[in-house]
């Protein structure tokens, strides 16, 4: 209900929610707070279980919102929780479901071998299955009645309603004949009992609710890594010297001092000192970006070298880190739950059965014969038991579960049901370039000597011992290469660096130099004519070039640069051939990324992105009607990971990048992509098949089993053939689910 005084005084709050077991919860929860005078807008976030709410503080009070979610069965936390304290509250509610699938699926064994193989050999065995059933349906299943009656009071249906309703027909007939078997007995008919079916069907449903509530709290892990990215205390320099606070207490126009190898704590402007500073978890390049007074620093961002104060600009909830952490919360929030379309066909499924199974039992009283009344129940039991949703509560999960375990195998983990769903829809396909079609870090990838240098191993050691010398990130990658080929250093007798052209050295009284063309011509060496046509070769495929020569003239030119993973390009190609259309994003410049795209075959990318632009992008597509799956292995790729429909991370990007996206390439090979795309599609195929499979026997059976034969052939479905039915239907939806292990993708 909107108002004036909700227009005019609005508040926006978000309170953790409890007691919610589907999507139409959710609804319900939306449903009930919107016909409140005072709310003017309720949405609830299933997978985070969260209430976003706006409401007019002068109309409403959050406890009467509370008050108003208690009548249907739920619970908001209006009090102030800490993560801490959410943390346990989850824990402890999925520690007790666990608790209860466990015990469940304990008891359900012997029930279910008691009712298939010795239910006429042994003469207590209903008593026996009784005890053991018990237990399985009014505690470990109570979850399933008390959501039912919740949706009952509201005219609405879901998988509670089918568990509840065919359990407990099923229970409640098998007790009846359990305690007064002569009832049926003296009318010449067996006193089936079906505990069986009741104890399978709630240990079935139990493991994947437990499985479901265990993936939504795992979603949490990515926020919990990027609020890992700030330190808890910060150094801030004032009038009587340096002093320790709490990230909380910082101010804007705060002096910030950041020591090396400390992250960044807010953002700022650097006031004093220089250094090199690593911004991957914003632009994804490998290469820290040198600092020096007048340039901006963001929080999260890790000081390599020296020391620096910087002077605090944005704090809180205003750094950019904290406007990554909100879109992936927000992204991550508006996905919706893969069971909801079972719980669509659940509400119009249940109200169709209940219809046929009252219209069954009116019919037999009216027109039935002699025994009427017996034929009536077992009609309408028969109706109910082969409604049961075993079949349909299968038939997703146990092709996901399939998938999933098929891509395992592939080195393609899928973290939830949601992501294999999604993914074969998807026909675009964005690729972060560093780290996912790069390999991450810089490396010498070409060497050329001068044709008439000599004693090359000699100078190969002098370089080494050079460039082991300076901190530049290039001169490290050298070092690495040379170390790793076991190469021994030598002092130097002399060293320099020479900011923005290179370094000197002199080793034995001879002077050499390293570094790029500019510093040479300032020396006045010779530059033979191979090595400049070597190095415009090189930098037109986008690598940084390093002259190495002596007093006299260049001996050699080493190319750096990020080198390109052996697969990419054969995994671009078998994207396009799966029809997906790629593009790369990067937030290298444009001469990179051009290279780049032109070796392995990407017709669409962009250069100079920050996270946020890459997530537009993503909207972007979106808004064209595209499908949309983003790949990318690092913190910066984390906004656009959780906007696509489909996130797929590289296993050896960063921890947060993998938290974020639903599915995760352990080997990093892009080849896996178009694998894992057609691996979801023909997943949906068998989620369709299975839900045809799980209708198919309701559609034949039920009008069986209501007695629509009996006035033409005098045929009445027993009960236990409905069972059997039943089981059947099951059966076939788990084999079918089961034929995905030998599917070719």
């Amino acid at each position: 209900m909107e108002t004036t005084a909700t227009i005019k005084n609005k508040k926006k709050a978000t309170f953790p929610v409890e007691g919610m077991t589907c999507a139409s919860c959710a609804s319900s929860i939306e449903s009930m707070l919107r016909t409140r005078e005072g709310v003017q807008e309720a949405n609830v976030n299933f997978a985070g279980k969260t209430l976003q709410v706006a409401y007019a503080p002068d109309l409403v009070t959050p406890a009467q919102l509370r008050e108003t979610v208690q009548e249907i069965g739920f619970d908001l936390l209006i009090e102030k929780q800490t993560e801490e304290e959410l943390e346990a509250r989850q824990a402890a509610a999925l520690a007790n479901l666990k608790r209860k699938t466990i015990v469940a699926g304990i008891l359900a064994v012997p029930v279910f071998v008691l009712g298939m193989f010795f239910h006429d050999t042994f003469s207590w065995g209903n008593w026996a299955m009784l005890l053991l059933t018990a237990p399985i349906l009014l505690w470990a299943g109570q979850r399933f009645f008390v959501g039912a009656w919740l949706q009952a009071k509201h005219l609405r249906a879901n998988m509670d309603t089918l568990v509840a309703l065919s359990t407990g027909i099923a229970f409640i007939f098998s007790v009846f004949n359990t305690i007064y078997p002569e009832f049926f007995l003296s009318r010449g008919l067996m006193p089936h009992v079906y505990y069986e079916a009741v104890a399978v069907i709630i240990a079935f449903i139990l493991l994947g609710k437990y499985l479901e509530e265990g993936a939504k709290d795992r979603s949490s892990a990515a926020i919990k890594k990027l609020m890992g990215l700030q330190p808890k205390t910060v150094r801030v320099l004032r009038e009587n010297g340096e002093a320790e606070i709490k990230i909380e207490e910082v101010q804007v126009g705060d002096r910030v001092l950041v020591l090396p190898g400390d992250r960044v704590p807010v953002d700022g402007e650097v006031a004093l000192g220089a250094s090199y500073v690593d911004e991957s978890m914003l632009s994804g390049e490998p290469l820290p970006v040198q600092k020096q007074a007048g340039d901006m620093l963001y929080a999260g961002t890790i000081n390599q070298k020296g020391s620096l104060q910087l002077i605090a600009r944005k704090t809180g909830g205003e750094t950019m880190l904290a406007h990554i952490i909100k879109m992936v919360q927000e992204a991550q929030g508006s996905k919706a739950p893969v069971q909801k379309l079972v719980d669509k066909i659940a509400g119009i499924f249940v109200p169709v059965v209940l219809v046929i199974a009252v219209l069954t039992l009116v019919a037999w009283l009216v027109f039935g014969g002699q025994a009427y009344l017996t034929e009536a129940l077992l009609s309408m039991i028969s109706v109910l038991v082969i409604a049961c949703p075993c079949a349909l509560g299968l038939a997703t999960p146990t092709a996901i579960m399939v998938g999933v375990g098929r891509g395992a195998e592939s080195g393609i983990l899928i973290k939830d049901a949601e992501s294999l769903e999604h993914a074969h829809r998807v026909n675009a396909v964005i690729l972060d370039k560093t780290g996912t079609i790069t390999a991450g870090k810089p490396a010498v990838t070409d060497v050329v000597w001068v044709t008439a240098a000599t004693d090359r191993e000699h100078l190969e050691q002098l370089f080494f011992s050079m460039e082991g010398q300076s901190e530049h990130p290039i001169a490290q990658a050298i070092y690495t290469f040379y170390r790793e080929a076991g190469v021994k250093s030598v002092q130097p007798a002399y060293f320099n660096s020479l900011t923005g052209l290179g370094i000197e050295a002199e080793f034995a009284g001879e002077r050499y130099l390293a570094g790029n063309e500019k510093l040479l011509r300032q020396h006045n060496v010779t530059l033979p004519a191979e090595l400049v046509e070597a190095a415009q070769q090189l930098q037109q495929d986008a690598k940084t070039v390093i002259f190495f020569s002596n007093a006299e003239q260049a001996l050699a030119v080493f190319a750096v640069s990020d080198p390109i993973k052996p697969t990419a390009a054969e995994g671009i190609k078998a994207m396009q051939e799966a029809g997906l259309e790629v593009y790369m994003l990067t937030g290298d410049n444009a001469q990179t990324a051009a290279a780049v795209a032109r070796q392995v075959g990407v017709n669409h990318y962009q250069a100079e992105l920050l996270p946020q632009d890459k997530a537009t992008f993503v909207k972007q597509l979106q808004a064209e009607g595209k499908s949309v799956a983003m790949v990318g292995d690092g913190i910066n790729d984390a906004q656009a990971l959780a906007t696509a429909d489909v996130s797929i991370a590289m296993g050896q990007g960063t921890d947060v990048a993998m938290d974020v996206a639903g599915i995760t390439l352990m080997r990093s090979d892009l080849t896996q992509v178009a694998t894992a795309v057609r691996l979801s599609r023909a997943t949906v195929q068998t989620i369709r098949q299975n839900l045809f499979w799980a209708f198919f026997y309701n559609v034949i059976c039920i009008p069986v089993a209501a007695g629509l034969l009996y006035p033409f052939t005098g045929f009445l479905l027993n009960p236990m053939i409905a069972g059997a039915a039943m089981a059947l239907s099951s059966v076939s939806v788990v084999s079918n689910s089961l034929r995905l292990r030998g599917r070719k993708l």
